[in-house]
């Protein structure tokens, strides 16, 4: 299995490489999606506390990591992926990632922390999102936001939405 890269945009890791390996329904988010939304985030996260739920490469939260953000928890189920993340942690001396091996949907019923930044790009297969994303915004801090990839436009009324763009086939918003 041949190694895949992504290059972290900003911050003390700018130009690194994080690698993973193929996995389906794994698509990293693009580097102009990745650039726009850490300008509407802003550049220098200091204090925050990140939540990657469905992590995949790990791109959101090593991002949010290279600009300062206190700390991310990586949430993956897929095996092969969870121990590239693992890699990756070691690789950019990133102690204050941390990752667990399990399901969002058991992270979810589990979880008791609160979150500043929420990056939630579940699978596009994945036809459940709304419903989660309600139980996600539990774990929001008061003035906390959640980041949502989607193949699908979101209609005004569905989420509170604070920005929204889109890149080719990918929707991207941040909402409350």
């Amino acid at each position: 299995m041949k190694d895949n890269n992504v290059k972290i945009i900003g911050g003390k890791w700018k130009r690194k490489n994080i690698s993973f390996n193929e996995a389906k329904g794994l698509r990293p988010t693009l580097g102009k999606v990745r650039e726009t939304l850490f300008n509407w985030l802003g550049q220098d996260l200091n204090d925050k506390k990140c939540l990657d739920l469905f992590a995949g490469t790990g791109a959101l939260g090593f991002e949010a990591l290279s600009r300062n953000a206190e700390s991310c928890t990586f949430i993956e189920n897929n095996p092969s992926t969870y121990q590239k993340l693992l890699e990756n942690k070691k690789n950019l001396n990133a102690d204050n990632a941390i990752i667990k091996k399990m399901s969002a949907d058991f992270f979810i019923k589990d979880n008791e922390e609160l979150f500043d930044i929420i990056f939630f790009d579940p699978p596009f297969i994945l036809d459940n999102s709304i419903q989660l994303i309600e139980l996600v915004r539990n774990f929001l801090k008061p003035k906390g936001v959640i980041y949502f990839e989607t193949n699908i436009k979101l209609s005004e009324n569905l989420l509170e939405i604070i920005k929204t763009s889109r890149a080719g086939k990918v929707y991207f918003h941040l909402v409350h």
